[in-house]
């Protein structure tokens, strides 16, 4: 049963769902006659069409934004993974809970339905315990997603800048994922950089969803590398197989010596083997990271920003959530009319669009942030 809490705030409602969690999608998010329906919307894109501008109806949306999923990602967990990582004794310890901590803001995704896509400087503010997390939207077209948390007790912060880039090639739909992911472990001055795996979209001859590609998390201070690896080993029809698979090897680069190798599912249990006795452990148990997820809280209405994701979507989250969906697209259709005005706008009087929360770049290297603020405050909406 899909949890939501709502209050009423300057005439639109602030829709919360519950978040997405290791098991299989709750079934109220699934599509109707889906692979109809999904047939019917890709019979005019052809093979290698950029599927950044491409508009779902409603009723393959999930009542909440690319951002929320983001966030869910990083405040949803029933464990404190990042207390882990900042307790390690040693550097390898360290990098270590750093890969688990990595491998916990991997979720499964329902296949036929996605997230809103974020409108330009669209956020999500939580707090979790003393983590506090922002997100903004910094970009549009091509979309681009900042953010930024901080742990003031542990002495944490987080930096994001990533760029979706989905293509159709017929069979199937690949969004590659570019940009780095930053995790700043202060009371240590070690800084671990990151990247994210590949999401997966097969429709034929089988429709399924997984993450596939390469991880390569590395802190910059030490000579540590760990090399993680994605991968769905299904067969041709889709039958048996292994499924979330991830494997991979943490490793000193400056002797390229394999400390340790990481095998194991990113939904189940994943173990490292200490190369040098063979022993084995679980580092990361999704059951128990994942378990008992709960809808965030409203605590204060008059605190949510005009720009919180939950804000802007709350009228269509609703209307998806009651399957209502006349209402839904005309919710949908009033969000998309207000941004083309606005843009409309900025273009007549020759205003640039900037970030609030962020300094933003776009250069060879690609897109990058930085946060204008030391720290993110306090959200006024909890997550449990």
């Amino acid at each position: 049963m899909v949890q939501v809490k709502m209050e009423e705030k300057r005439e639109t409602k602030i829709v919360l769902t519950e978040p997405l969690s290791i098991r299989d999608s709750d079934a109220s998010y699934k599509a109707p006659n889906l692979m109809q329906r999904i047939l019917s919307l890709f019979k005019n894109v052809r093979p290698g069409s950029d599927l950044t501008r491409f508009q779902l109806p409603p009723l393959f949306n999930l009542p909440k934004s690319q951002l929320q999923c983001y966030g869910e990602s990083v405040y949803c967990t029933a464990s404190d993974l990042l207390s882990k990582c900042n307790n390690g004794e040693s550097p390898v310890d360290r990098l270590i809970s750093v890969v688990a901590w990595c491998i916990s803001t991997t979720r499964p995704v329902t296949f036929g339905v996605a997230p809103y896509n974020p409108i330009l400087g669209e956020t999500h503010h939580v707090s979790k315990g003393n983590l506090n997390v922002l997100l903004e939207q910094i970009s549009h077209h091509p979309p681009v997603t900042a953010l930024h948390a901080t742990d003031e007790k542990e002495n944490i912060e987080m930096i994001w800048c990533q760029r979706p880039d989905p293509k159709f090639n017929g069979t199937s739909v690949e969004a590659k994922v570019y940009g780095k992911r930053q995790l700043k472990l202060l009371n240590h001055g070690e800084t671990y950089e990151m990247n994210c795996p590949h999401l997966l979209l097969k429709i034929f001859p089988v429709i399924g969803a997984d993450w596939a590609g390469k991880v390569t998390i590395r802190c910059l201070e030490t000579s540590l590398v760990a090399e993680l690896s994605y991968k769905s080993n299904s067969s041709f029809l889709g039958i048996g197989g292994n499924h979330r698979v991830i494997k991979g090897k943490i490793l000193d680069s400056s002797s390229l010596k394999v400390l340790y190798e990481v095998d194991g599912h990113w939904d189940r249990t994943v173990k490292l083997k200490d190369t040098n006795n063979g022993q084995a452990r679980v580092i990361y148990d999704a059951k128990e990271v994942m378990s008992d997820l709960q809808t965030p809280i409203l605590k204060d209405t008059e605190g949510v920003w005009q720009t919180e994701s939950a804000h802007v979507w709350g009228e269509l989250s609703q209307a998806i959530l009651s399957k209502d969906w006349e209402k839904a697209r005309e919710a949908k259709l009033k969000v998309e009319e207000r941004q083309r005005e606005l843009m409309t706008e900025r273009e007549s009087k020759g205003e640039t669009w900037i970030s609030k929360h962020f300094v933003v770049s776009n250069d060879k290297e690609g897109w990058q942030c930085s946060p204008i603020h030391k720290t993110v405050l306090d959200a006024p909406i909890i997550a449990l």
